[in-house]
């Protein structure tokens, strides 16, 4: 059974950072890319990174702020977020990908963001 188990949501000042963190269960990571969305209610679904055997890539509204990261061996998935904002504010979702671009084929529960003094 495929499962994408988000962790590391949490309230952080702007200009703060966080790490949310995706534990991979039930298929073999090194064949897929594996990324994050975001979804405020009300917004569409946003990309906010991916990460293949050879690539990584990011929103322009993310970069050089956030940086993702993969660790096979633990089945393991990371976003580092550093410089919060409040426009940062969302339920992210970390999602396995055929390719990166492509839709999710399966995605996890989410973890609440909140940017806020």
């Amino acid at each position: 059974q495929v499962q994408l188990v988000e962790s590391g949501g949490d309230l952080v000042q702007p200009g703060g950072s966080l790490r949310l963190s995706c534990a991979v269960s039930g298929f073999t990571l090194d064949y897929y890319a594996i990324g994050w969305f975001r979804q405020v209610p009300g917004k569409e679904r946003e990309g906010v990174s991916c990460i293949s055997s050879s690539d990584t890539s990011y929103a322009e509204s993310v970069k050089g702020r956030f940086t993702i990261s993969r660790n096979n061996r633990k089945k393991m998935v990371y976003l580092q977020m550093n410089s919060l904002e409040p426009e940062d504010t969302a339920v992210y979702y970390c999602a396995a990908y055929v390719a990166c671009g492509s839709g999710p084929v399966a995605w996890g529960q989410g973890t609440q963001v909140t940017v806020s003094l």
